[in-house]
């Protein structure tokens, strides 16, 4: 079959290749703990990507419990992670020094695709060994147009600190306990799992907080996307509270366990100032999603506004997401 060489839309650069016109990246190396691979780490193997790099690499890791910290820098776009499975392939670290210290992946560059890789930050695992908790971060995404598929971050403090850039989650498990979500980036989380693990606070019956989002001002186009998700688990927890003063999360056509506090916001250190906080939900179902007891402050949007914060172009508006080799 003949191979017919791509060129990105707007850019003059060959960023990958397409055989039968299906997108691939230019090249691709292996990761092996046993030394079947190019790399015996992910770590070596994004290392050996050059700064400023123009091309599509794929890292392939085959399965295992990776114990280290990963970091893209942000002097290498077009880097693909793919595991064999979530539950097979994953990064572990232990690490709470301070919080822009303990992520145990870090991605900073632009254009990045991770898929079937779990990141876990082990700090405050397991839960009953007398650890203290504290702010321990699975991973940290501050590039632009990421795309993460089938992906696990499992922690118990700030678990996913969604930094800044705009990053689409389809069909990812996201679990912790206080403010698991959390940052000022501008997402899409289709079709995740978000699992809420109060058992993991001291005391038991401590209230959970699912996101923390961190808009700081009301032109800011950023803000947090859930489609189709399903949010459970155990205890109870707030669908959100605000990180800065005008957050936003909209909650759309999600089903909530009971786990879901009945008031569903809070307002943290913003009340008073209820009126500039996006809280929304909108065709939810299931026991949690109950609006009855649900705090008089959070916004009633009507269906354009609806379909335009829930719309794909919420963070793709010049189609780079049909750019991406995947």
């Amino acid at each position: 079959m003949a191979m017919m060489i791509i060129f990105v839309r707007g850019n003059e650069d060959e960023r990958y290749r397409s055989v039968g016109g299906k997108k691939l990246a230019w090249r691709t190396v292996v990761v092996d703990q046993s030394g079947h691979g190019n790399f015996s780490t992910i770590q070596a193997a994004i290392d050996s990507v050059p700064s400023n790099n123009m091309f599509w690499v794929s890292i392939h890791i085959n399965p295992g419990i990776y114990r280290e910290k990963v970091k893209i820098p942000y002097d290498k776009p077009y880097i693909i992670l793919k595991g064999q499975r979530r539950k097979t392939t994953k990064v572990v670290w232990n690490d709470h020094f301070t919080l822009a210290q303990s992520p145990t992946f870090t991605s900073s560059a632009d254009n990045v695709v991770v898929k079937s890789i779990t990141f876990v930050n082990s700090f405050n695992f397991p839960w009953t060994n007398g650890n203290r908790r504290a702010p321990a971060v699975a991973a940290m995404i501050t590039g632009d147009k990421a795309l993460f598929y089938k992906c696990g971050f499992y922690g118990v403090q700030d678990t996913l600190w969604d930094d800044q850039g705009r990053h689409y989650y389809h069909r990812c498990v996201i679990q912790g306990a206080v403010d698991f979500i959390f940052g000022s980036a501008q997402s899409i989380f289709q079709g995740c799992s978000i699992s809420v693990v109060g058992e993991a606070l001291l005391p038991l019956g401590s209230t959970s907080f699912i996101t923390a989002q961190g808009r700081t001002d009301p032109n800011d186009a950023n803000g947090f996307v859930f489609k189709d998700c399903k949010v459970f688990g155990s205890g109870s927890a707030f669908l959100g509270r605000p990180w800065r003063g005008y957050s936003r999360v909209i909650f759309y056509n999600s089903s909530f366990s009971n786990v879901i506090n009945p008031s569903g916001w809070d307002p943290w250190h913003f009340v008073g100032h209820e009126d500039q906080l996006t809280y929304a939900e909108y065709g939810c179902y299931g026991p949690g999603s109950d609006m009855s007891h649900r705090v008089k402050w959070e916004k009633k949007l009507d269906l354009d506004e609806i379909q335009q914060l829930t719309d794909m172009s919420f963070i793709d508006t010049e189609g780079w997401m049909q750019d991406q080799p995947w």
